[in-house]
């Protein structure tokens, strides 16, 4: 594994590489196929992303995970501030820089996304329009029923508290002043972006050190207007969606409706856990295993090329 960086509209933003072992998923001309991992809402690359990334290097795949300005690693002011097209910028930066990697086959780059990423996979991959598959775990797929999830279960006073949060912070941020943050994940009833019953356990049980349980409010203000699931119809390549059936933070009809308008090209696991879940222990297993089941039948070695041939 190596730390490298590429820029993305003029931010450094930070990765690590992890080569594929062995010849599995090598074209003739030696290339291998690879992945690149963004994280979720205010997610960092130490917090959950590299026992994928590890698991893909280990079956022949090369793994690029990254931070997104603002956040982790990555350069970037005001510090956790999350900004959807920024993010997708990144995105799209980070995919131009797989398809550099020595090793690295540029018609075989895999998108892979989690929760909040796993909404944006769809916008990245459709602007790109070259990318070889997708994958979607427990995503995010429309902002409203996101939000209506969250008055649902945290109460509409809790979904007001956080627009009155976002507004300050917007006040602050043309005034030139710090942000106002707000926590990621709470307990039930205190003020956050994400307070089910176990959201602030889920995430505190895969968080690294680099990772900070804070955001710029102004997130509440866009949150609603944000909808990728609406652009599955023009994927231009399969898409693996992975639903976690308890899910009560990103809600699991808008992913299957994702799946819907992607007929033809949409893959659907779905499994009996909560949101965090997927990151730890046997959902982790099982989430892993159906993914690479899925490259394996979508970027394995180029037809026609044949694979490497392991000498000695």
């Amino acid at each position: 594994m190596s730390e490298v960086h590429f820029d993305s509209g003029g931010v450094r933003c930070a990765a690590v590489h992890l080569p594929g072992q062995g010849y599995a998923f090598a074209g003739g001309d030696g290339r291998r196929p690879c992945v690149v991992l963004g994280h979720g809402l205010g997610g960092t690359v130490d917090s959950g992303l590299l026992p994928f990334a590890e698991r893909f290097s280990a079956a022949g795949i090369d793994a690029l995970a990254f931070d997104y300005r603002h956040f982790g690693a990555s350069g970037g002011e005001p510090r956790q501030l999350i900004s959807v097209p920024r993010q997708l910028e990144d995105y799209a930066a980070a995919i131009a820089f797989a398809r550099t990697l020595e090793g690295v086959d540029p018609e075989r780059v895999v998108l892979w996304g989690s929760s909040y990423s796993g909404g944006h996979v769809i916008p990245v991959a459709v602007t790109d329009g070259h990318v070889a598959a997708v994958i979607s775990q427990v995503p995010n797929m429309d902002g409203i029923a996101a939000l209506l999830n969250l008055a649902r279960y945290a109460g509409p006073r809790q979904l007001a508290t956080l627009v009155l949060a976002g507004l300050r912070d917007l006040a602050a941020s043309l005034r030139g002043r710090p942000p106002v943050m707000i926590p990621l994940v709470a307990a039930p009833g205190a003020l956050g972006a994400m307070t089910s019953p176990d959201a602030e356990p889920g995430y505190r049980a895969i968080a690294g050190s680099s990772w900070r349980n804070e955001a710029a409010a102004r997130l509440a203000l866009n949150a609603g207007t944000y909808r990728p699931g609406l652009q599955a119809d023009r994927l231009p390549c399969p898409i693996l969606i992975q639903i976690a059936d308890q899910d009560a933070i990103a809600p699991p009809k808008a992913a299957q409706d994702a799946a819907w308008r992607a007929t033809g090209r949409a893959e659907v696991r779905t499994y009996p856990i909560g949101h965090f879940d997927i990151y730890r222990d046997k959902p982790f297993e099982r989430a892993i295993a159906d993914q690479l089941h899925f490259l394996r039948r979508h970027v394995g070695a180029p037809a026609g090329k044949g694979a490497v041939a392991q000498v000695g």
